[in-house]
């Protein structure tokens, strides 16, 4: 499985779309690696996909186009506030 994922910052609440073959892995390297601003960062939204080539496309066009952004905000934005 290949996962897009949608993180929320515990410092400044800015938000990092990204792609992984394996979410837990991916979260823990957060948590070691990252920036400050990084630092344990808090899991939003997630999407799961067989094919890796259907995650690359999917976070693509979140990074890429702002209407797809802003579409994903709208449907998660009370997960995005808590």
């Amino acid at each position: 499985m290949f996962y897009v994922y949608l993180l929320k910052s515990k410092k400044d609440d800015s938000l990092h779309i990204g792609l992984a073959p394996n979410l837990k892995t991916e979260l823990l390297k957060y948590n070691i690696k990252s920036p400050n601003n990084l630092k344990s960062p808090k899991l939003v939204y997630y999407e799961a996909y067989k094919s890796k080539k259907d995650a690359l496309i999917r976070e693509k066009r979140l990074k890429q186009f702002k209407k797809g952004y802003a579409s994903l905000k709208g449907r998660i934005v009370n997960s995005i506030t808590l």
